[in-house]
């Protein structure tokens, strides 16, 4: 059974049409209320008596791919409460249909708040004109801050962490409510009062997930003293890993010696470690001038004002964390490594002929990168321990110690066992690294104090320190089944967002279009 299609139909309830033309593109309503009567927004009483009718023109839904204009006569009526102190008022619609002095359908204008939502200001623009629904990027922006955002249930379990308006330079905050998966508030620093001051008004939360820096921290501390600190169980794993990579920088010297590479012939070298080299021995004076300073008791400020380094670079000399010769950069080669190395396996080992194959797969580099490969692997395979003279970097070092030895070369084996064999202080600390990690995924938080424990004998005693300092959120998040994750997650689409915005990412803005489309 088919139904004829009235005009009123393509109207907001409401209204009635009374003619519909076509002029091009666009497509021009008449309309009319239905309603008998008005209804005065002092008094609230009704009246049906109209002083005088004016014309309201309306943007309306795209009809057919042709822009619509809806072309209202609206009416005055007269208010009849002798009592009321407006005489004479405009006729009003639901917010559901036509909000005052509104130049959009309530229908139209949910649309293009939901455009510029989910878009931002220009490319929603861009859009909307290809939908037949032309509307600038300013207006759009409006909307959203008009349309603000709802207002959010009292979160009970919550994650607090810091996203870069500009990296280095200022930082802002991100509260998310961790139970209901959203974001709820945008603060404009991570300073710990501005924490706090929001925090305070919040009683009813009993966990705090958060990074481990001291400044929430402290907020959550002094604002909810009894809520839960729950340390972020990924900065554990990697400060612990990052722990160990400053082990084996402190133990620089023993690895050069158990590798026999305690000097480096220069005549050796290609140009590009030569250069490295030069920049070894001057930190190398420059390290020393440190130390001395600090031997003769000197203060890290009294050292920066000196020698005009900063304070962090002062500490890291200090705990011999500076001692790197050689440092490597990550390779083009990098993700190809596998292949390369079945092909070298399979017997492959033409430098040229492996860079024409690689080129098939979508590797973009020059050939002299896969010949160099080639050159080294064919020296690493020839090399015995007698013959090892060049230290490989900290990082390099703390690498191929974590990894398995079936995924290492023959040379890389070698270096890993002369190390294994005279430097056991950094074979205990890598253990005590694999034990914290495991505990963390066993969620086996009574070998806390045990670990603790050990590590602090070791090289990871600053670490096993700091662990100790932040003891009741570290043995939370290996209990607890709540994790900061999901906020770095939305810190991740936050700044997604900002980058949308072409640099017009205000707070209140950015928080709208944040928080508003969830």
């Amino acid at each position: 059974m088919t139904t004829a299609l009235r005009p009123s139909a393509i109207v907001p309830r409401g209204l009635r049409a009374q003619r519909v033309s076509f002029d091009g593109e666009t497509t021009t309503i008449e309309a009319t209320a239905i309603a008998a009567f008005g209804q005065c927004p002092d008094c609230g009483s009704l009246s049906a008596r109209v002083h005088s009718h004016y014309r309201r023109r309306l943007a309306d839904l795209p009809l057919s791919g042709r822009v619509v204009r809806i072309s209202l006569t609206a009416r005055r009526f007269r208010c009849m409460t002798p009592t009321c102190g407006r005489s004479i008022f405009t006729e009003r619609f639901g917010d559901d249909i036509l909000a005052a002095h509104a130049r959009r359908t309530a229908r139209l204008e949910g649309l293009v708040h939901h455009l510029a939502l989910a878009l931002g200001g220009r490319p929603a623009a861009g859009l909307a004109r290809r939908l037949m629904m032309p509307v600038s990027n300013d207006t759009l922006l409006r909307v959203v801050r008009r349309k603000g955002r709802l207002e959010a249930l009292a979160p009970n379990v919550i994650g607090i962490d810091d996203w870069a308006w500009k990296r280095n330079q200022r930082y802002g905050a991100i509260i998310c409510d961790l139970e209901r998966h959203r974001p709820i508030k945008l603060l404009p620093d991570r300073e710990p009062a501005t924490a706090r001051e929001w925090l305070a008004g919040q009683p009813q939360i009993v966990i705090v997930a958060r990074d481990r820096g001291g400044g929430f921290a402290l907020a959550a501390s002094k604002a909810l003293p009894g809520a839960l600190q729950v340390a972020d169980r990924w900065h554990l794993m990697e400060n612990a890993s990052a722990a160990f990579l400053a082990a084996v920088r402190k133990s620089m010297s023993g690895i050069r010696s158990a590798l026999g590479a305690t000097f480096v012939d220069p005549a050796l070298l290609t140009a590009a470690e030569k250069l490295q080299y030069e920049g070894y021995l001057r930190r190398e004076e420059a390290n020393a001038v440190i130390l001395a300073r600090s031997a003769g008791g000197a203060a890290i400020k009294e050292i920066m004002r000196e020698t005009g380094h900063s304070r962090g670079l002062v500490r890291k000399i200090l705990r011999g964390q500076r001692s790197d010769i050689f440092r490597t950069r990550e390779s083009s080669l990098e993700r190809h490594l596998p292949w390369l190395d079945a092909q070298w396996a399979a017997g492959c080992r033409n430098g040229a002929e492996l860079w024409r194959r690689l080129r098939t797969s979508g590797f973009r580099g020059s050939l002299r990168v896969v010949s160099e490969w080639a050159g080294r692997r064919r020296r690493a395979e020839k090399m015995d321990a007698a013959g090892l003279r060049r230290t490989p970097s900290a990082r390099t070092i703390a690498r191929l110690m974590t990894t398995g030895r079936d995924a290492l070369s023959k040379a890389e084996t070698l270096t890993i066992v002369a190390i294994e064999n005279n430097v056991p202080e950094l074979v205990d600390a890598r253990a005590a690294v694999e034990e914290f990690h495991t505990m963390i995924r066993k969620k086996a938080g009574d070998a806390l104090d045990g670990w603790i424990e050990r590590a602090k004998a070791g090289l990871l005693a600053s670490f096993a320190c700091g662990v100790i300092k932040d003891r009741t959120a570290v043995a939370a998040a290996i209990t607890n089944p709540w994790s900061n994750g999901q906020t770095e997650g939305q810190i991740t689409r936050l700044k997604l967002i900002k980058r949308q915005m072409y640099g017009r990412a205000k707070l209140d803005l950015l928080e709208a279009r944040l928080i508003g489309a969830d």
